[in-house]
């Protein structure tokens, strides 16, 4: 009984094929826009994750200033120097490892091919507080790191722009005035979290990059990797009492430096952009009201077409729960072909706006069962009221219809 009724719910909608397609256009959109803005939303989420990763977990960046530029337009405020990378290390409890950093710019050049990237000086322990694999030679030795050598590990920016996809490792460039021998190549990172290009670095021993390029031994940032059994804010609270001391701060006065918690931004970025996706998901589901209401009207035009052949049915034995079956099975069938079209819809959608916004494809079979399934009852809840009414005409007033 069911499969004739289906067959004669298919066989209306292909009589009226325009008409069935206008009347499913709001459930094709509505599905659409959900499924996709939902898993646009969960690749952004999870491209931002990966981003605040490549910074580290458990990681406390440490700068001078209020923020990550000079702010208030008053003097710069005092980097840091060696000694408090060592204070760090030593007196605060839950420090595995601190990577002092000091940087510049120049243009690296090698056999006629240059390229102007950055000069990231740090140690060893830099890769222990974000490991960063490489793909091919080694890292710093202690001996290089204390003598200072012209040694340097490069970003795969600037190997790919440098070495034209030859190999790099045993190389010799010139960066700035330095002839400097690559000993590693890291692995790509890609784009940052705060936009630029990770991959475009230069990493040597931080005491050549002071005595060759900044002319100081100052310490512009402090990476600091926490324990996984220590928590960020108990570490973070030591670490600005240690900090204030140091820089004989008195309680009057404002941190001449700030500190960055990777974790909290991650969480924080991570709760923004989920409460925006189901902010947008919300409103694209709206739609799919309008598409519910759209086939509750087809239909009741349907019922009111077709009062003549309902009537005709009745008289000839067919009872009131089986007319109601059949047009509640026509309005699912109308909204579940629309969920389709829309499931359809929505995967072009993805396919076209995930390398365009740089974050990656994900299919979410939960969100598309659940739009799916969203469709279908949707055809119920709408189809039932024009359903219902068919079932409740007389079957002699029906045949009396024109």
């Amino acid at each position: 009984m069911l499969g004739t009724i289906f067959l004669l719910a298919l066989r209306s909608i292909r009589r009226h094929m325009l008409r069935s397609f206008l009347t499913i256009l709001g459930i094709v959109i509505g599905v659409g826009a959900v499924v996709a803005m939902t898993t646009l939303g969960q690749a952004t989420t999870a491209a931002v994750q990966k981003q605040i990763a490549a910074l580290g977990s458990n990681v406390l960046q440490v700068r001078p200033g209020q923020g990550f530029g000079r702010g208030g337009g008053g003097p710069r405020p005092p980097d840091f120097d060696p000694s408090d990378v060592v204070a760090v290390q030593q007196q605060i409890t839950g420090v595995t490892a601190v990577a002092p950093q000091a940087q510049a710019s120049a243009t690296a050049i090698y056999e006629g091919a240059n390229w102007s990237t950055t000069i990231n000086g740090t140690t060893s322990a830099y890769f222990d507080v974000q490991p960063w694999p490489l793909t091919a030679g080694r890292l710093f030795t202690p001996a290089e790191e204390e003598a200072g050598k012209a040694v340097c590990i490069i970003g795969s920016t600037v190997a790919t722009n440098l070495f034209r996809g030859g190999r790099a490792v045993g190389q010799r460039f010139r960066i700035g005035n330095v002839s400097c021998d690559v000993i590693g190549t890291l692995s790509t990172r890609g784009q940052a979290g705060f936009g630029g290009d990770q991959d475009d670095v230069v990493i040597m021993p931080i005491k050549t990059v002071q005595r060759r390029f900044t002319g100081s031994t100052d310490v512009r940032l402090m990476l600091v990797g926490v324990d996984q059994a220590y928590s960020t804010t108990q570490v973070q609270a030591s670490l600005t009492d240690l900090l204030r001391e140091r820089r004989h701060l008195t309680a009057g006065q404002d941190d001449n430096f700030n500190i960055f918690d990777t974790k909290q931004i991650s969480d924080t970025l991570t709760g923004t952009t989920t409460l925006l996706t189901q902010i947008v998901a919300a409103v694209a589901a709206i739609s799919l009201a309008v598409g519910g209401i759209g086939i509750m009207n087809i239909m009741l035009v349907s019922v009111t077409e077709r009062t003549r052949e309902i009537g005709i049915r009745l008289a000839i034995g067919a009872v009131a729960n089986e007319v109601l079956m059949q047009f509640l099975v026509e309005a699912v069938v109308l909204s579940c072909l629309g969920g389709i079209i829309g499931l359809l819809l929505a995967q072009v959608v993805i396919a076209v706006a995930t390398p365009l916004m740089q974050v990656p494809w994900t299919f979410a079979p939960e969100i598309n069962l659940v739009a799916f399934l969203l469709s279908a009852l949707i055809g119920v809840v709408f189809g039932y009221f024009p359903a219902r009414r068919a079932a409740s005409l007389n079957p002699i007033d029906a045949l009396r219809h024109e």
